[in-house]
């Protein structure tokens, strides 16, 4: 039977990686098809009878969607009836805060933003056309956090299932007074803890530099709450890896997000790094 993967999700949130990870895994791919076309396009590479053709990837995007993903709904629904055909849907989502920068470091555009249109509201109005599809897709990829090898390895365990990879784990540092981030499994709060902010002479410093790091390993608090973070995530890691889950994002939050929780994120992936192989860490405020 031909493994037909539908990969499709938010503009800038890594279909194109995606893609490629899948074409050098003897995938067929095919990039920013119409939906319209699928069905179709699925018809004539069967009949070929190729071999080239038992696994097939298409990316797909909101740019012939532009009204409605109603149609690609109804389209999914009757490939997944296909007889010959396993279809899976791989989505890739990412938060607002994180598509806009990356649109503006590449100074790209946004398929649907126009003169009328800003790239918030494309962005606003791409995910909300989306949701849908969202709901029914077999695997939910929340990119925000992840880097180009990130995404690589969960598609390589999940999709292609090479289990030796693992659960992706990430932890990421977040200032409070900049907002909660937006995709998260677990966030803890640590602004009861002393503050480096508060001492002249370290206020310039980020929590990966030796002056903060010195300073906060000198606070019992500071050690207590590390070391309750890494007994929760301990303990229940393996349940989320019962479930077959891709990733597991844990953010920690200061009030800037510059000293606390960046130091407690180097420390906590830096512990959980010593023994898996899929462990990442993010500093929000740090870009």
């Amino acid at each position: 039977m031909t493994r037909v993967t539908i990969v499709t999700g938010l503009s800038g949130s890594g279909k194109s990686v995606a893609l490629h990870t899948l074409e050098d895994e003897g995938f067929y791919c095919i990039d920013n098809l119409p939906s319209h076309l699928l069905s179709d396009i699925i018809d004539k590479l069967l009949a070929s009878g190729s071999n080239l053709y038992e696994k097939l990837a298409i990316g797909i995007d909101m740019r012939s969607e532009r009204a409605s993903a109603d149609n690609l709904l109804k389209l999914l629904k009757e490939l997944r009836a296909r007889q010959d055909a396993q279809v899976e849907v791989l989505f890739l989502d990412t938060d607002r805060s994180t598509l806009v920068t990356r649109f503006s470091e590449t100074r790209r555009k946004h398929p649907l933003s126009t003169q009328d249109l800003p790239l918030i509201s494309a962005i606003d109005e791409e995910a909300r056309l989306l949701e849908p599809v969202k709901s029914t897709a077999e695997l939910v990829v929340d990119t925000s956090a992840l880097n180009l090898h990130d995404l690589r390895d969960i598609i390589g365990t999940y999709l292609l299932g090479k289990t030796k990879v693992g659960l992706a784990l990430i932890f990421q540092s977040f200032g409070f007074k900049h907002g909660t981030p937006a995709s998260t499994d677990f966030m803890f709060d640590v602004r009861c803890l002393p503050n480096p902010h508060w001492e002249p002479n370290l206020r310039a410093f980020d929590g990966r530099e030796q002056p903060i790091i010195k300073f906060l390993e000198s606070q019992s608090d500071v050690q207590d709450m590390r070391n309750d973070i890494q007994e929760f995530v301990t303990r229940w890691l393996p349940r989320f890896e019962d479930e077959n889950r891709a990733y597991l994002t844990v953010s920690v939050g200061c009030t800037g997000g510059r000293h606390r929780s960046v130091y407690l994120v180097e420390q906590l992936s830096n512990y959980f790094g010593a023994s898996r192989d899929n462990v990442s860490r993010r500093h929000r405020e740090l870009r």
